[in-house]
């Protein structure tokens, strides 16, 4: 067990923000991000057009690793599909997507909320160049015993793992939803707080057997099983979490940038909505469900004006982590969304960390 981790934010500005046209004019955040066969950086921002009908952007970076410029050049994913549409108010389409390059397959895997006719889902779509997508459909989480339900958050860890069944698999981060906060969150505080912290919205790793995926890439969407990883802690994030970053792998294991979310209070004590900020995990290397450090206190957190205000306020939500040319060891770019509004971007950089013998207390139960 880990028992601290320096790290290092440093705050590079907007990466983009909406451009004037319809299908931005709600916002663009909360990118994937990809490397290209040739080693062009790719963003995949949620473009958000009136009525909060959600499409999945392609951009792409050019100029200097320290100060690159994006480029729309279309759209990787639009709502076509019957479980990316509906007919009612309140939104529809391909949210918040997550993108990871699977060796084992030779393939990028995008997942993306499809927000449709039965709330929000977990998709995928998988691509060979990074540019053209093909969708395999809804994650299927029919198997005995799993939540099968709402569900956000999603991202494939690059590498198989052994789940906890001792299976080699193939593994995503999922956030199986609650509706206790949708109508008045402010209300509902109370009602979460009383909870215990595992029944909260938390942070899931889901498996899929790699045999299986390796026979038929289709059975990518059949989960068999799914551990809880991350409950809701006392400090920070006690109303729920969620899957941020895909992980990358460095000395101590898998990293990965989560969100947490926490109430937020003005001046007389008053809950005035929710606040997001982002912290960080590391799994082991072949057992994820195993936690060897989680953030006792966020990284970061809103503190700009483009972080506290936008569509949705005091907002930081990392989706997208990128080594770029020429960084040096265990420095990176994280993408997030600034208030639901816009896309930001930090250095982020990891320093010395010190180990004591705790076996695997933070394992999944």
């Amino acid at each position: 067990m880990l028992a601290s981790l320096e790290t290092h934010v440093t705050r590079l500005g907007i990466a983009l923000e909406p451009s004037g046209d319809p299908t931005e004019i709600e916002g663009v955040l909360n990118p994937a991000s990809a490397r290209s066969r040739d080693g062009k950086l790719l963003l995949y921002p949620r473009a958000v057009a009136a009525g909060n009908l959600s499409r999945v952007g392609l951009v792409e970076a050019s100029g200097s690793p320290d100060a690159p410029v994006f480029k729309r050049i279309g759209f990787a994913l639009e709502p076509q599909e019957p479980y990316e549409m509906r007919d009612v108010p309140g939104g529809n389409g391909c949210e918040d997507p997550r993108v990871t390059f699977l060796p084992v397959l030779d393939a990028y895997v995008m997942c993306y909320t499809a927000f449709g006719p039965s709330g929000p889902r977990i998709a995928f779509a998988l691509s060979d160049d990074g540019y053209t997508w093909t969708r395999l459909g809804l994650a299927d989480f029919s198997a005995p015993g799993l939540p099968n339900g709402d569900d956000k958050d999603a991202a494939f860890f690059p590498e198989p793992v052994i789940s906890p069944r001792g299976v080699r698999s193939l593994a995503f981060y999922h956030r199986p939803m609650l509706h206790i906060s949708a109508v008045d969150a402010c209300a509902a505080l109370p009602i979460i707080l009383d909870m215990p912290a595992r029944d909260r919205e938390s942070t899931r790793i889901a498996y899929v057997p790699l045999d299986a995926v390796l026979r038929d890439r289709r059975n990518l969407v059949r989960v068999a099983e799914s551990a809880l990883v991350l409950e809701p802690a006392h400090d920070w994030g006690r109303i729920k979490n969620g899957g941020g970053t895909p992980p990358i792998r460095i000395d101590e294991g898998w990293l990965s940038l989560f969100h947490g979310v926490d109430g937020q209070y003005d001046a007389v004590g008053k809950c005035s909505g929710m606040r997001y900020s982002a912290g960080i995990v590391i799994h082991d290397l072949e057992r994820p469900h195993v936690v060897r450090y989680r953030s006792p206190a966020p990284v970061f957190a809103p503190e700009t004006v483009d972080e506290r205000r936008g569509m949705v306020n005091n907002v930081v939500f990392p989706t997208a982590i990128d080594i770029r040319p020429g960084a040096r060891p265990r420095e990176f770019d994280v993408y997030y969304g600034m208030a639901d509004s816009r896309i930001g971007r930090i250095a982020f950089a990891l320093g010395a960390s010190s180990t004591i013998n705790a076996g695997e207390e933070e394992s999944a139960a």
